[in-house]
């Protein structure tokens, strides 16, 4: 036992530092030069109409100041102090100066056409460089941008059957399986959602357990559709965790049941539902591709500084802002392998959560490597709207990219491109 304790403090004293730098950002003897950042738009209120949700729970859900799936005053609010938090650790990094316009001509934004993500790269523009007038580039609302979302005649070229049994294949060939795996937590969540706020006029409500249980062809943007009690837990878990973020009243929290510790240990339902539907490689890599070929060709337009066809940044930018939704971060993940735990959370993708891709050259040998990270606002920042400073940090972790990432978690430049070229074929 004794040896045993002696091997693990071993491996603990050589990871530790690297560790420890990475979460500092730290890199010796290289030079900050591009980054893409690509961030989940802030804090919505849910995406369907109350009714929809109602019948779920014995009291009414609450009601929020916008319509569904507008991002909040408050969602505004916490992402343009995301930004201004954003240009201090940029700063610190030398990438920009820590005040002021002259860095506003070398960075670019660009976001998907919902009001949420338009609002949103207007929020971090407005935090990253106030008073600047910064544009925030986009389609025209209501139109399908294949950056973001899979246009549906790619959709239709895809092999939706293949998608199915992706997903069959790692539930075990049945779309009650993930229901059964999860049982004791869902069962959890579905007492919160028959006790808490219910009166004697409470209506009779339905169980999570009366929804059925399929696996089939997707439609619109879908290449597959997994329905069960399990995916409309993760619906219902993450408007508890909006309502938190929001920073409505306790009472309106899950109706007074829910607090943060309770909600990171239901957004694990969430985090499961969408493991199976985004993250499973062969449909990441697919909804992943414009992205992951979007964010690959911007930094080979940094390293090479010549313009690169159908990237968004300029060969003389320092910064690429991309804004889109959890379910692209989920896909990028799914294509590349890559996890995280941010905020005592498994590999969830809240309101604001932001993939970095840091692009570094070396002094001494001119070299190029790649970083990635994931920066998170807490749960209790986004509800207390905790100004963001490098004292007070949002959370922001390493990434390890398999194939790519060595002990540092740098990868070289060949290597990022083969891997990011790999999962595009």
């Amino acid at each position: 036992m004794a040896k045993l304790f002696a091997i693990l403090a071993a491996v603990f004293a050589l990871l530790t530092p690297a560790l420890l730098a990475q979460r500092g950002s730290a890199t010796t003897n290289a030079d900050l030069k591009f980054v893409v950042y690509f961030s989940r738009h802030g804090v919505r209120s849910p995406t369907g109409k109350a009714a929809q949700y109602d019948k779920f729970s014995s009291a009414a859900w609450p009601t929020w100041p916008v319509a569904p799936g507008i991002l909040t005053p408050h969602g505004y609010r916490l992402m343009e102090l995301f930004g201004a938090y954003d240009r201090q650790k940029l700063a610190q990094q030398g990438l920009f100066a820590a005040a002021g316009c002259e860095a506003a001509g070398h960075v670019s934004f660009y976001a998907d056409s919902d009001q949420r993500t338009r609002e949103t790269g207007n929020a971090l523009a407005a935090g990253l460089f106030p008073g600047c007038g910064i544009a925030v580039s986009s389609r025209e609302e209501g139109t399908n941008d294949p950056l973001f979302h899979l246009p549906s005649e790619e959709v239709a070229r895809a092999d939706s059957a293949l998608a199915v049994a992706a997903i069959a294949g790692r539930i075990g060939g049945s779309a009650g399986n993930p229901t059964e795996a999860y049982r004791a937590q869902i069962a959890t969540f579905d007492h919160l959602l028959g006790t808490c706020g219910k009166t004697a006029a409470s209506a009779k409500r339905s169980s999570l357990f009366d929804v059925p249980s399929t696996l089939e062809a997707g439609q619109g943007d879908h290449l597959a559709e997994l329905r069960s009690p399990l995916n409309t837990a993760s619906t219902l878990v993450e408007n508890i965790l909006l309502e938190y973020t929001e920073g409505m009243d306790k009472q309106q929290v899950g109706w007074g049941c829910a607090d943060g510790a309770t909600i990171r240990s239901l957004i694990a339902l969430h985090t499961a539902a969408t493991d199976f539907t985004q993250r499973t490689p062969a449909i990441a890599k697919l909804q992943a591709s414009n992205l992951l070929k979007q964010i690959e060709g911007a930094m080979q337009q940094a390293v090479e500084q010549h313009p690169m066809p159908g990237v968004f940044s300029k060969p003389t930018d320092k910064a690429l802002f991309l804004v889109g939704h959890d379910t692209n971060i989920l896909n990028m993940a799914g294509a590349l392998n890559l996890t995280w735990i941010a905020d005592e959370r498994r590999d969830d993708t809240a309101p604001g959560s932001t993939l970095i891709f840091e692009l570094w050259k070396g002094r001494d040998t001119a070299a190029y490597t790649v970083k990635v990270f994931l920066s998170v606002q807490t749960l209790e920042q986004m509800r207390n709207t905790t100004v963001l400073t490098l004292d007070a940090p949002p959370e922001r972790v390493p990434v390890f990219l398999p194939g790519c990432s060595r002990v540092d978690f740098s990868c070289s430049w060949s290597d990022f491109m083969r891997t990011l070229e790999d999962v595009q074929r």
